[in-house]
């Protein structure tokens, strides 16, 4: 396997020396996905959410991004983190909050930054109501179906995408 390219731009120090400086991605995780691991691992897989955690710092790392991950079961929590995003980009796991919240569409839609959503499981083959996700609209894309190497291949879209920006 080839070394990945970082995925990183470039600065000016004081001292005029030009210093790569990584891409940040905010990485938030929506409500019960706490659980991970115990609920309904037919559907969400045995992983859990330090797991899913571990992998995605580790990841990020190998691919020269900062991962600022996070959870919360509060959309108020979620909301005010996203509106708060000192990040290049947002990675979201909306999880229940996908199917109900559009003050969290407005939110994302409102920092102007690229948004990847993703889901452990494909929602699309779930019941009716989880077919459809507010959150969309403000996402370039929609990774799903993959349990935990979901979130990565999430990380590395927002990379690349990223990348392409600062083009």
């Amino acid at each position: 396997m080839t070394a990945r390219k970082p995925y990183n731009s470039a600065s000016v120090s004081r001292s005029g020396d030009i210093v790569a400086t990584p891409k940040r991605i905010l990485l938030l995780n929506g409500p019960n996905l706490n659980m991970l691991g115990v609920r309904e691992p037919e559907i969400y897989g045995r992983d859990t959410l330090d797991d899913i955690r571990a992998s995605c710092l580790s990841h990020a790392k190998e691919i020269g991004v900062e991962i600022d991950f996070r959870q919360s079961n509060s959309e108020t929590e979620l909301i005010a983190w996203i509106q708060q995003a000192s990040a290049d980009g947002i990675v979201v796991n909306p999880a229940a909050y996908a199917h109900t919240s559009i003050a969290i569409l407005d939110a994302l839609t409102l920092t102007g930054l690229p948004i990847v959503e993703v889901h452990l499981s494909n929602i699309f083959r779930r019941e009716p109501f989880r077919r459809r996700s507010y959150v969309s609209p403000a996402a370039r894309g929609v990774i799903c179906g993959f349990g935990a190497h979901g979130y990565e291949l999430a990380i590395d879209a927002m990379a690349r995408l990223l990348e392409r920006e600062s083009e």
